[in-house]
């Protein structure tokens, strides 16, 4: 079949009106009914029942727009992606982050990217534990490096990038913070902090609500609560006031690059490549 064959076929199927189907493949209304007629022809039998005043698929017609209609979607998808590639090159992409691990891959990788893609503009942005996934979804930014897992079958994990072990945020004079380490099981009965993402635990006490690093670790000090962080939190977060403790039996913390999977692209697979060569720190 023709691809103007198959483009009357399945716009007749979904319109079943001639008039409508030849304005929305922008012919004439004799050039729709010659295509049917001359595809009726080759099958051998009529695919649409028609009259002055009524438009319906037969049996037979409905079988072939039902064999037809995903192979032509999936030509469709593909002339798609390779319009895209073609022109991802150019243009703007904005990358996210959430903590400073992140900050530092994303920033490394920026350079490798704009090596690659010297067309393409990049803009960096850090966000809030709680706000990421939904900016993401919403298209504020195209790819971010965050902590693992996020559920939906709308978004693309990549691969793990950095895995490290769980920390234990506690104030400095908690009975927690003089251990070299802590079990789960320790941690039945503390006030925990509350944020929209880290570990979670079964027994302990709910404790204020986070939105924001910064937030944590401000509560974290006043003794409002303790809380698990990342290894790299140590090392960029180090204050008197705060004590981190290994969590020895936590599963460890992964992070990696999430993006939408309706926007996979040349920029987005660019950025992504760029961040499986940055340094792991």
């Amino acid at each position: 079949m023709e691809r103007h064959e198959v483009e009357a076929l399945l716009a007749l199927a979904e319109e079943l009106h001639f008039g409508r189907t030849a304005r929305r493949l922008h012919v004439t209304t004799g050039r729709v009914s010659q295509t049917i007629r001359h595809l009726e022809r080759r099958v051998g039998v009529p695919l649409f029942e028609r009259t002055s005043r009524h438009v319906a698929l037969t049996p037979v017609g409905k079988q072939l727009v039902d064999d037809v209609r995903p192979a032509y979607e999936q030509l469709r998808a593909g002339l798609a992606r390779a319009i895209e590639a073609g022109r991802g090159h150019d243009g703007e992409l904005t990358a996210g982050f959430v903590g400073a691990a992140a900050a530092g891959m994303v920033v490394g990788a920026e350079q490798r990217f704009r090596a690659a893609f010297p067309g393409c503009s990049v803009r960096l942005k850090e966000m809030h534990l709680g706000d990421a996934p939904q900016r993401l979804r919403d298209g504020e930014i195209d790819v971010m490096l965050g902590c693992l897992p996020l559920d939906g079958r709308d978004l693309v994990t990549g691969p793990v990038l950095l895995a490290e072990q769980w920390l234990l945020a506690a104030p400095a004079g908690h009975r927690l913070a003089r251990r070299s380490g802590v079990h789960l099981a320790d941690l039945a009965g503390q006030v925990f902090l509350q944020a929209p993402c880290g570990l979670s635990f079964e027994g302990t006490a709910r404790g204020p609500g986070a939105e924001t690093f910064q937030e944590i670790l401000t509560l974290v000090s006043a003794g409002k609560g303790i809380f698990a962080v990342g290894a790299h939190t140590a090392r960029f977060h180090d204050r008197p006031d705060i004590a981190y403790v290994p969590i020895l039996d936590a599963p460890v913390l992964e992070w990696g690059p999430v993006w939408r999977a309706t926007n996979e692209n040349a920029r987005v697979r660019g950025f992504v490549d760029a961040l499986t060569g940055v340094p792991r720190r």
